[in-house]
């Protein structure tokens, strides 16, 4: 069998792992620690090129406080990965990702749910997909056990995530010689679909026409003023005394939102803009979105209340908003730690860290925000880790891919003294060469978008001829 060809399939054959014996250069084999999307992605990529992989993943035996199933890539904040859109970065990093054969992807794209114009997935329907895909590739090795020390060998992926628990956490920190540095990332809540009352909220999606996909909570001037007062006054859960709260811009609870200005949530999650009450034909005055979280359409996450409130003042503030009085829910919002390196100190241009070669990150640990940013250092990292074990020369992705542009900012292009987990954005590209000087910000983003898969094809055909 080709193995580059393995290496590089494009699109999701009827089944997603090859089968037969793949050739292999040399003994050696790749150990990732943790089957989240960076470690599932990285796992899946370097057994397509043809590398023997061994996968730790410590649940059952441990758990992390944000996971509550056992399955492998468990979405632990919201259900949404974001827009598909080329005009946002992300949608053109998720294109790159399918054109490379992303596993993360193709469960993603199989499990999908409503969601307008961003892809959404049934949290456990994609969970299983991506479980039973790792579990049945003939050249991945699932080991159920904790990593308390990091493994020995070369190469090496940890790809343990935000949580990485307080053993490895401390190794790691040892290795690299400082302190890890940290933000509160906050999980909203989610309840049942038939706790919502249809005669209050309306069903529809900002700009479109049709149904759309959101429901929606109308807010008058009166019902917003009460739940910012009520926001700033909760009581919520501390952090503990030596942590100071450094919250990723991102993903801000709902109350930090309200406590920044009594508009700041109008135009923010509560924007009404695009939005019209067919009751009464006007645009509210705000609008909480309510998101599907499950194919079936049983579960709803309220977009953008991402909280740290205590479970009493959730109950009491979100059933006050109108058509919530008698919500059930399934999940209550949450805050923890997410721990990460500082990437421009610590990593190079590959996610392998510089004190020792042969050591990679992946996922949210290695600076990035968001799950398919993550997912995309899970791919990178396993191409780069499959070629080094097939005594292959490295090669990056070219920096005017949305892969090779993140990899930019984490390598050097962040100001390392104030370096935050960040997304993909398009400001994070080179500059377009030829671009008219009064060019729109669309019409900028759709050049880059277009130059990005030209450039995409070539680092593919490179990868293909090399590995051949």
């Amino acid at each position: 069998m080709d193995v580059s060809k393995v290496c590089l399939t494009v699109g999701y054959p009827e089944s997603l792992h090859p089968g037969g014996d793949l050739d292999v250069n040399g003994s050696g084999r790749l150990v990732v620690v943790g089957a989240g999307l960076a470690g599932c992605e990285a796992a899946w990529q370097a057994a397509r090129c043809g590398v023997d992989v061994v996968l730790y993943e410590m649940r059952p035996g441990s758990r992390s406080p944000a996971h509550v199933g056992d399955g492998f890539a468990e979405l632990v904040c919201s259900n949404s990965l974001r827009s598909d859109r080329f005009a946002n970065a992300v949608g053109l990093l998720k294109e790159e990702m399918r054109r490379l054969g992303s596993l993360v992807l193709a469960a993603a794209d199989a499990t999908r749910v409503p969601a307008g114009r961003a892809l959404a997935v049934d949290r456990e329907a994609f969970s299983a997909r991506v479980t039973a895909e790792i579990e049945a590739h003939p050249g991945i090795e699932v080991r159920r056990e904790r990593v308390d020390r990091i493994p020995a060998g070369d190469p090496v992926i940890l790809a343990t995530g935000p949580l990485t628990h307080g053993v490895l956490a401390a190794e790691l920190a040892a290795l690299l010689g400082d302190e890890y540095l940290y933000f509160y990332d906050a999980i909203a809540p989610t309840v049942y679909a038939d706790s919502i009352d249809p005669g209050v909220v309306f069903r529809a999606s900002r700009w479109e026409d049709g149904t759309g996909d959101y429901l929606n909570v109308p807010l008058d001037r009166d019902a917003y003023d009460a739940l910012v007062r009520e926001l700033v006054a909760a009581d919520t859960v501390p952090l503990h005394p030596f942590e100071k709260a450094l919250y990723f811009e991102g993903c801000l609870p709902v109350e930090e939102i309200a406590r920044r200005g009594p508009r700041t949530l109008a135009y923010g999650p509560l924007k009404p803009v695009g939005l019209v009450d067919p009751r009464t034909g006007r645009r509210p005055h705000a609008v909480v979105q309510l998101r599907q979280e499950d194919r079936d359409g049983v579960l709803y996450n309220l977009v953008g209340f991402q909280t740290k409130l205590r479970i009493g003042e959730q109950k009491r503030i979100f059933r006050a908003l109108p058509g919530l009085a008698k919500a059930v829910f399934a999940r209550f919002g949450s805050v923890h730690r997410n721990t990460y390196v500082n990437a421009p100190l610590q990593l190079d241009g590959l996610l392998q860290v510089r004190k020792r070669p042969g050591l990679f990150l992946a996922g949210q640990m290695a600076g990035v925000e968001g799950y398919v940013e993550s997912a995309a250092l899970g791919l990178l990292a396993g191409l780069h880790t499959a070629r080094r074990l097939r005594g292959l020369a490295p090669l990056p992705p070219d920096p005017r891919t949305a892969h090779g542009a993140l990899m930019r900012h984490l390598a050097g292009g962040a100001d390392a003294r104030r370096f935050q987990p960040s997304n993909v954005t398009y400001g994070l590209f080179p500059a377009l060469d030829d671009a008219p000087p009064r060019l729109g910000k669309r019409q900028k983003n759709e050049r880059l978008a277009e130059r990005a898969l030209r450039a995409l094809d070539g680092w593919r055909e490179a990868l293909e001829v090399q590995a051949a």
